[in-house]
């Protein structure tokens, strides 16, 4: 596969401060890949080096399997990484035109890209006029005038409403299954979880992770049960194979499992063993249990 982006080894200090420390993963063509972790991860910076705007420290990057100089590089690729900033009182296409003119490259899909976003029955309202969702919708029609092959956005939902979300969601889903590469950067889990294929975790400028969504969330679960003998229940749950660790709760325990296991087993083998559970249910670890675990690491 078709290699977008590679970077490695990616840092920048600042003054002692490692904002980006040692980074490094592969984008490849024709996925939708979320930058997540909280706040001053080191998400937008990652971006900013990749993007020519950020010097980095150390470390490299290369775009199109380096078929190509980063100067050329960026003209196949749009951007979002600052809040959108158009003239206030021209229209959407008065202001697209602009941006056709400085990037030089034709006005021809300018409609095109207005529809993609949903904004083309505002083609001739100021800027001034929009919502802040619209704002951001219009800079992702900016963004995909000349095509890209891919689509970098930086906290692409922030600041909006629920309704407003679900709309950025639905124009990114959709760019997407046209076929171009989507790179995002988000502090919101769910946001990743509905939208990218796959993620890299940044906490404190490290890289924790960097795979398929699912792989990340792929896990065996947790099994709560009780019985009104605990004691017996905890020496038997102690014995098990597939008990990762066993805990005791006020409601009974928590077993973190390290294998598939069926319930009625675990249930016949404690009847065998003199224990009637009155408690017995599998929870699966969401993608937020697997972050949370993984962003409380460092």
């Amino acid at each position: 596969m078709k290699t977008i982006l590679e970077i490695k080894n990616l840092t920048k200090d600042y003054s002692g401060l490692k904002a980006v420390d040692n980074v490094s993963f592969k984008i490849e063509k024709g996925h939708v890949y979320g930058i997540l972790g909280p706040n001053g991860s080191g998400k937008s910076t990652t971006l900013g080096m990749v993007l020519n705007v950020v010097n980095p420290t150390q470390g490299s990057y290369e775009w199109f399997e380096g078929t190509t100089t980063n100067h050329d590089a960026l003209k196949r690729i749009g951007a979002i990484i600052e809040r959108p900033n158009f003239y206030p009182s021209m229209s959407a296409i008065q202001n697209l035109k602009l941006v056709c003119k400085i990037k030089n490259i034709s006005q021809d899909k300018i409609e095109e890209k207005l529809a993609v976003v949903d904004l083309l029955s505002r083609k001739h309202s100021p800027f001034n006029t929009f919502s802040l969702g619209m704002k951001q919708r219009l800079a992702i029609a900016s963004a995909l005038l000349n095509d890209p092959e891919i689509l970098i956005l930086d906290e692409p939902t922030n600041g909006l409403d629920p309704q407003g979300i679900r709309k950025i969601r639905d124009i990114i889903q959709h760019i997407a299954k046209s076929g171009t590469t989507i790179l995002l950067a988000s502090h919101l889990l769910d946001e990743v979880e509905k939208v990218c294929s796959h993620v890299i975790v940044l906490r404190k400028g490290k890289t924790l992770y960097c795979g398929p969504v699912d792989e990340m969330n792929n896990n065996y679960g947790v099994v709560h049960l009780d019985a009104a003998d605990r004691d017996s229940l905890f020496e038997f749950l102690k014995g098990q194979p597939y008990a990762i660790s066993v805990k005791e709760e006020n409601e009974g325990f928590k077993v973190v499992l390290n294998q598939s296991i069926d319930l009625s087993k675990i249930n016949a083998d404690a009847f065998k063993n003199n224990i009637v559970l009155h408690k017995l249910f599998l929870k699966k670890q969401s993608l937020e249990d697997q972050f949370i675990k993984l962003t409380n690491h460092i």
